[in-house]
């Protein structure tokens, strides 16, 4: 995948108040040029994700494989916030020379899909033939098929909702309140400020991303006589230090507040009338053992996209069955693509 970005010359209005000068949008994409003809997939890349693809999901994405690099136009724009490019939190202040940090102006959904339109605009792209989106992506790409119905012809949404649940919300405040425990995170001296906290918030999540037989598949105790059970503990740890050595606590702390604007029927007559503007051809997609969330929530707002398609793949592994359960996946969105 190739890396680009592009600087927005007018400032960027922000939903919830506030503007930013001279913004960068860093993406990805698996052509140098996009050549007008060439069929485009657009991937909108999860919570701690990046925009090149390959790097998280490699199953998928690559010669050869579902998404084909040498085939398709294949796209991901790096999220408003995140820390891989795209002007955030951790940016510099051109005002200060020191990172934002807080006097970041607050993200949501709406601002991060703007972006990608933006981005959509400069690449020349007028029709996009599938856009797929798990988890936060998923929030991204159904705010989008409705904020520009016309644009898209296939859209796949996994493991997602199209209104941020109490549960969730709930699982954001906690990881937060793990950042501000962290006495260095409010001092915002330097960019390690709140990673034991980071550390922490991850182990968090990682409790709502598997599941009770992903754990116990995956970290049960070999010895039959152990004491103290310790092989989850030490993983538990093990994922808290590998985000903490490439992420910030800063930009964790902005997009989970960006997770809790998530609300498709803003302004718009509740989230029943957005759902009936997609025109997309729309595929929808639950994790059985996904706790996040739950399938029997996601059928109930599927079948409100006209001519949706609701289907539900198995998984030990809880919400993270959208990077691990590929064949699954594969069989489902393959036929989209031709």
């Amino acid at each position: 995948m190739f890396a680009n970005k592009i600087i927005l010359e007018n400032a960027f209005a922000f939903e919830a108040g506030g503007s930013c000068t001279g913004m960068q949008i860093v993406y990805h994409t698996s052509m140098r040029e996009y050549d007008g003809k060439t069929k485009v997939v657009w991937i909108c890349h999860a919570l701690t994700a990046d925009s090149n693809v390959p790097n998280w999901w490699p199953q998928l994405v690559g010669p050869g494989k579902l998404f084909d690099t040498e085939r398709y136009f294949v796209v991901c724009v790096n999220m408003l916030g995140s820390p891989y490019g795209t002007t955030g939190p951790s940016s510099i202040n051109p005002a200060t020379g020191r990172p934002f940090f807080f006097d970041f102006p607050a993200v949501t959904i709406r601002d991060i899909v703007r972006t990608f339109i933006e981005v959509r605009k400069h690449l020349g792209i007028e029709s996009v033939d599938l856009m797929i989106g798990s988890s936060i992506g998923g929030f991204t790409a159904v705010e989008w098929a409705v904020t520009e119905p016309a644009v898209f012809k296939h859209v796949v949404l996994i493991a997602t909702d199209v209104r941020v649940s109490p549960w969730l919300t709930a699982g954001m405040e906690a990881q937060r309140m793990a950042l501000e425990a962290d006495c260095s995170f409010r001092k915002a001296e330097n960019l390690d400020g709140g990673k034991n906290g980071l550390k922490c918030a991850r182990a968090q999540a990682l409790i709502s991303y598997r599941s009770y037989e992903g754990y116990c598949l995956t970290q049960f105790e070999t010895d039959p006589d152990t004491l103290f059970a310790g092989r989850a503990a030490s993983y538990e740890r093990y994922q808290g230090e590998k985000l903490a050595r490439r992420f910030d606590a800063y930009s964790y702390w902005y997009l989970c507040n960006a997770m809790d604007s998530h609300n498709l029927g803003r302004n718009r007559g509740g989230v029943d009338a957005a759902l009936s503007t997609i025109q997309a051809r729309t595929t929808v997609i639950s994790i059985a053992s996904d706790c996040l969330f739950p399938t029997r929530e996601i059928a109930r707002w599927a079948p409100k996209i006209p001519g949706s398609r609701f289907l539900t793949i198995t998984s030990d592994f809880g919400h993270d069955g959208f990077l691990l359960e590929s064949e699954q996946l594969i069989r489902i969105v393959g036929p989209l693509l031709d």
